[in-house]
């Protein structure tokens, strides 16, 4: 019974101290549907800085959203519009 009383005594079941609960972020796109890939401005909120696709517990975007926004954006990297990746150059 030793084994289960650090069990019973913590409540915390393996989380640690302090973590917070996880939140629902707000949708950026609300009830859009479609996403336009000639909007730039809008793409870069869901690409990071080395050119790769926030996944949506990041954005806070539906399913249906963030597949409209990765073929949009990969429709948007084939016309040239966004690059691959990001180089920076120093």
């Amino acid at each position: 019974m030793a084994s289960n009383d650090s069990r019973s005594a913590g409540g915390n079941y393996g989380r640690k101290r302090g973590a917070q609960r996880n939140r629902r972020r707000p949708n950026p796109l609300g009830e859009q549907k479609i996403v336009d890939y000639f909007d730039e401005k809008t793409l870069r909120k869901f690409v990071n800085d080395q050119g790769r696709i926030l996944p949506r517990r990041l954005t806070g975007v539906t399913a249906q959203q963030q597949r409209a926004i990765a073929s949009a954006v990969k429709n948007a990297r084939h016309l040239a519009l966004m690059p691959f990746v990001n180089q920076d150059i120093n």
